[in-house]
């Protein structure tokens, strides 16, 4: 005859040895969930302070290490959790590694995208404004990025350039110059029939008058070559970094009015032609 009373205190054991059991693992867990989560914020925190007092690192690169803290912390304590349900975690580590291996094929350009970015964020090969020759292409950058960096094109098209192309190239940055100084080199032709000594004198009086222009380096204005139609002269000086677009477009204009005003020539590019035909009728 079935007995209930008999019946609820047998269920009623096994409640208790199963929570017994497994009760202390559900409240070890839901405290571990709380106190984990806790000082992942905590760390993440404490990380992105330490990052922006850093003169030194990218404001773009500064939240980064923070939430690698924050996922690095939750995966230990939600791993800590299943194994004190008796979970093999380790076997789930694997598969967790083998997931990341496929996804990281998966998406192998645009992983290179980001180690790129990160490359670019710590050597700091330029930065937001700077002008810079990427594959013979002038680009000005507005933005940094993990992915992409944003820019645009002296004559004001944007560009959008992935970071595995720029860190592939060799990166010419034009607003970042030795000394903050940059070099002007022209040449300018005169006819042979010409007084050099008099178009150098010319040359060296403008230089000299221009208060852009500095004397140390001191202005190199020589002889350069002997062309097929000119001698030419090379008109090499110094200027600060941010005046050498402005001064070499003025020196242009000036330097060809100076010589033309001296009376030296500038003379284009000319050719003698000699009809061999008509030489030999003529001298019959």
């Amino acid at each position: 005859m079935f007995d209930m009373n008999e019946y609820i205190d047998q269920l009623n054991t096994q409640l208790t040895a199963l929570l017994a059991t497994y009760g202390m693992n559900v409240l070890g867990a839901i405290v571990t969930l709380v106190v984990g989560f806790a000082a992942a914020g905590w760390l993440s925190r404490l990380t992105n302070r330490a990052m922006r007092k850093a003169d030194k690192i990218d404001p773009v690169f500064q939240p980064l290490p923070g939430k690698v803290v924050r996922i690095a912390v939750i995966v230990f304590t939600v791993i800590a959790v299943l194994n004190r349900f008796g979970v093999q975690t380790t076997s789930l580590i694997a598969v967790l590694g083998a997931a990341g291996l496929a996804i990281g094929l998966a998406l192998q350009g645009t992983l290179s995208n980001v180690a790129a970015g990160v490359m670019i964020l710590v050597f700091r090969p330029f930065k937001i404004g700077d002008v810079v020759n990427l594959g013979g292409d002038i680009y000005i950058i507005d933005s940094l990025g993990f992915f992409i960096c944003k820019a645009h094109l002296p004559d004001g098209p944007t560009a959008f350039l992935p970071n595995s192309k720029i860190w592939g190239e060799t990166i010419l940055n034009l607003s970042v110059t030795d000394k903050d100084i940059r070099r002007v080199d022209e040449h300018y032709g005169i006819g042979y029939g010409d007084d050099i000594n008099k178009a150098i004198a010319i040359l060296k009086q403008i230089a000299a008058d221009e208060s852009r222009i500095l004397k140390d380096p001191a202005p190199l204005i020589k002889v350069d070559s002997l062309g097929d139609s000119s001698v030419n002269i090379l008109f090499r000086v110094w200027t600060s970094r941010t005046d050498w677009w402005d001064t070499k477009l003025d020196l242009v204009q000036r330097c060809k009015e100076a010589l033309e005003g001296g009376g030296i020539s500038i003379p284009f590019p000319q050719r003698d032609v000699h009809l061999i035909g008509q030489a030999q009728a003529k001298s019959e």
